[in-house]
């Protein structure tokens, strides 16, 4: 029996696919917690104790939507894994980076059960949020990785560059990460009963502003540095583009804050966060080098 091969163009767009459903899910799930709707289906995996559909009701509705996109997800991860081993050259690393999104949204399925029973603690909706950026990554670098052949990557910039961008990822995580602490100190629990973490806000908010600042600092520090060692200009269009999400991305934070957190501005705002999470990504990146995979000229091909 011959099975369907997939040509690396059409696994990439694969790729693109399940990264999409990533990023929708991510801001649909915030969207279900700024519209109060979290305790929407109050039970897991059922809606209610006594039925798996959700009623006709606003806050229900929106939760049981927002799960049924996690089952478009996972038919998206499974397509990944799928196309993997059908895609023709069959690489490895890019079924294990296939397989790591399967851990992860089974992992976010059982994260997400759990936050609803133990009624939108924060410490939950936090990991919650924490894994899915997680799962974003994951999805970006099989996304990227399935463009280039299975080679030793050469280095396009010094190791000092490097490392500054290395230092790029783990500020953008740790801005994230204090992000989500004003997120969980803050209004916005998805639900009216949700319990709030102890904090003042206006100490986290300042000390998630402070880390915002400290990232772009070190964000055109490194541009500098890539102007004075004359980096490719793929690498230096990747950079500006990171100084300026994260510009554009503090203007809407400071806007948001000083407004009272309207849930329309917060939801661009959490955008605004997958955005440069996945810019720091993608420059970080850039800083290595494979050759692109032959294309082949038809989407399939077939084997025995």
């Amino acid at each position: 029996m011959r099975l369907p091969r997939l040509s690396p163009r059409a696994y990439r767009r694969i790729t693109l696919v399940a990264l999409l459903a990533q990023v929708f899910i991510t801001v649909s799930g915030a969207a279900v917690r700024l519209t109060g709707s979290g305790l929407g289906c109050s039970d897991w995996p059922t809606c209610e104790s006594d039925r798996y559909v959700a009623p006709f009701e606003y806050h229900a509705m929106i939760e049981f939507v927002n799960r049924t996109v996690t089952g478009l997800v996972s038919v998206a991860v499974i397509l990944a894994v799928l196309g993997s081993l059908l895609r023709n050259p069959r690489r490895r690393d890019l079924t294990w980076l296939s397989l790591g999104l399967v851990g992860g949204v089974v992992a976010q399925i059982v994260l997400g059960g759990l936050t609803v029973l133990f009624e939108l603690r924060p410490q939950f909706v936090i990991a919650h949020f924490v894994l899915s950026m997680i799962l974003i990554w994951n999805a970006f670098v099989l996304h990227e990785r399935s463009k280039y052949a299975q080679s030793p990557a050469l280095p396009v910039v010094p190791r000092n560059v490097r490392i500054l961008g290395r230092l790029l990822v783990v500020a953008s995580a740790i801005t994230i990460f204090t992000g989500t602490i004003v997120t969980g100190t803050g209004p916005h629990g998805g639900d009216e009963n949700a319990k709030r973490l102890s904090f003042d806000i206006t100490t986290v908010a300042r000390i998630h502003s402070g880390t915002v600042w400290l990232f772009l600092a070190l964000t055109i520090i490194t541009l500098f540095v890539l102007h004075r060692t004359g980096a490719p200009r793929g690498v230096d269009w990747r950079a500006k583009y990171l100084v300026g999400a994260i510009v554009l991305q503090g203007a809407i934070g400071y806007i948001q804050y000083f407004n009272g957190v309207p849930p329309g501005l917060v939801i661009i705002h959490i955008l605004g966060s997958v955005i440069v999470w996945i810019a720091a990504l993608a420059f970080d990146l850039s800083l290595i080098a494979r050759p692109v995979e032959d294309e082949r000229t038809h989407e399939f091909v077939a084997t025995s």
